[in-house]
């Protein structure tokens, strides 16, 4: 079960966002979940529960953003979903220039600290990231 070394890693992240802003607990902490990710919702959050129990971020909710996987046809431009297990030719005009552009992601999208502060995913490849994604 991944899941647990996933929620060890979320938390250990959640907890230095807290110290790096003076904060001795966190209210909750959202995650991006793709659906290609191979990392199930449930199990995630089961053992974010088990991981912070007794430490500072005991009580915080793991709030898992769910992202369905999308595909783009290089040939058509069409957008779909490829579901699970991914077909990777367009459902539109049968091409097989598929690339995946959404649903592997796994990530902290932000951490809300005590009094409503939050604060985003700070690594800088997915600030970029997301950048390039709202572009």
């Amino acid at each position: 079960m991944h899941e647990l070394s996933i929620a060890a890693a979320v938390a250990e992240s959640a907890q230095d966002a807290a110290r790096r802003h003076g904060a001795a607990s966190v209210e909750s902490v959202r995650v991006r979940v793709g659906e290609l990710s191979g990392v199930v919702p449930d199990a995630l959050r089961f053992s974010f529960e088990v991981v912070t129990e007794g430490t500072a971020l005991a009580g915080a909710a793991l709030v898992v953003e769910e992202v369905p996987a999308r595909a783009r046809c290089g040939d058509c431009a069409g957008q779909f979903a490829p579901g699970t297990p991914p077909r990777l030719w367009c459902p539109g005009c049968r091409g097989a220039a598929v690339e995946l552009v959404a649903g592997r992601e796994l990530e902290i999208a932000d951490v809300t600290l005590p009094g409503g502060d939050g604060c985003p995913g700070d690594r800088p490849e997915r600030r970029d990231a997301r950048q390039r994604e709202s572009a």
